[in-house]
């Protein structure tokens, strides 16, 4: 059973840091590609950033240069490393494995004006 667990979320303010984790289980990592979600209150889940399993990456365009995206194969993690965060980025992030289709339960990213 595929399964993936994030973590990092919490409550910010304006300008600060957060780094997110999401590690995989069930699933052959490294044959995959990986991305980061997220959703706002009343909104579509968004693309934020992904990562192939050849490193490559790319970003929405309201990420880039603030965002960036990792990840470890030994240790079946992805990071989403967050810096100069706005109130904009207040929303639930989801990792998401392209390979498998799966989701994760989300965390929860609040930044505080």
């Amino acid at each position: 059973q595929v399964q993936l667990v994030e973590s990092g979320g919490g409550l910010v303010q304006a300008g600060g840091s957060l780094r997110l984790s999401c590690t995989a289980s069930g699933i052959a990592f490294s044959f995959t590609s990986m991305s980061w979600y997220r959703q706002a209150p009343g909104k579509q889940r968004d693309l934020v950033a992904t990562i192939t399993r050849g490193g490559s990456t790319n970003y929405a365009d309201s990420v880039k240069g603030r965002f960036t995206i990792s990840r470890d194969n030994a240790k079946r993690t992805v990071y989403l490393q967050m810096n100069s965060l706005k109130p904009e980025d207040t929303a639930v992030y989801y990792c998401y494995a392209v390979l498998t289709n799966t989701w994760g339960q989300g965390t929860q990213v609040t930044v505080s004006s």
